[in-house]
């Protein structure tokens, strides 16, 4: 439901508090091919897809390698962007919004265990 959640605020101009610092980090990773206004809707949507699958359980296999390819996309973040996840060797408010999806790993790390166990 989490998942979903900050999924559908990227939807949404302005709502994420991660809109900025998750732009920033897709025009690097794309060298500036895919622009904001696109990016966002495609995160946004990419996450809420992935909620939605964890949720019911729908297409629950390609939900979780969608998760893992956005997940590495997400902590690249904290490589490409430096300045706004790091002051001093401490995360900033980004940083630490970035550093909160290790739960989010850890459960669909569960999920998948339990998916491959069947």
């Amino acid at each position: 439901m989490l998942f979903c959640g900050f999924g559908i605020l990227k939807l949404f101009p302005a709502a994420s508090p991660a809109e900025e610092v998750a732009a920033l980090a897709m025009t690097k990773m794309t060298g500036g091919l895919l622009p904001a206004q696109v990016s966002m809707p495609v995160l946004g949507a990419a996450e809420t897809l992935i909620g939605l699958a964890l949720i019911t359980g729908l297409l629950l296999r390609c939900a979780l390698a969608l998760f893992c390819v956005h997940m590495a996309g997400v902590f690249a973040s904290l490589l490409l962007v430096p300045e706004a996840m790091w002051h001093h060797g401490t995360p900033t408010l980004e940083g630490q919004y970035v550093l909160k999806n290790l739960v989010l790993v850890t459960a669909c790390l569960a999920v998948t265990a339990d998916e491959l166990s069947r």
